[in-house]
């Protein structure tokens, strides 16, 4: 029996930076769509990309499933492909220049989700022709708009 495959597209928005900010994930599964998006008060554009997915993985409810994640967020996508994060995360939360690795909660909840789903990270242009990341994009904007 082959796992069931699963795509999160997720995207974080934030007006101004430090601002208000949403963040938006839409889960893929045999051609069902589920749009989930939220808010914050004052935040910032990096933590709104982390929470995006972070929401979407939690979001998964079969552990076996195959999951690929898909951001235009190269600091996501780069932190967990390059091995950022496991460098931050040996190095003490420190990064290469030794300044402290903003987001620290984010990225801890994150290794625990990477570690129990395993997903692929996958970059995507953003603001370019992926249907799923510019309709993230739009939840995400009208969310960090809804205060």
């Amino acid at each position: 029996m082959t796992a069931r495959a699963v795509d999160i597209y997720t995207d974080g928005a934030c007006s101004g930076n430090p601002g208000p900010g949403g963040w938006a994930a839409i889960l893929v599964c045999d051609k069902v769509e589920k749009e989930i998006s939220g808010r914050e008060p004052d935040t910032t554009n990096n933590r709104m990309e982390l929470l995006a997915a972070i929401r979407g993985l939690e979001a998964i409810k079969d552990p076996t499933a195959q999951i690929t994640l898909y951001s235009d967020s190269s600091y996501l996508v780069d932190a967990i492909n390059k091995g950022w994060l496991s460098k931050w995360q040996v190095g003490g939360w420190r990064t290469s220049s030794k300044s402290e690795v903003k987001n620290r909660d984010l990225w801890e909840r994150i290794i625990e989700l990477n570690i129990l789903l395993n997903p692929k990270y996958v970059w995507v242009k953003g603001h370019a022709t992926n249907t799923y990341n510019n309709r993230c994009d739009a939840l995400a904007v009208a969310q960090s708009k809804s205060f």
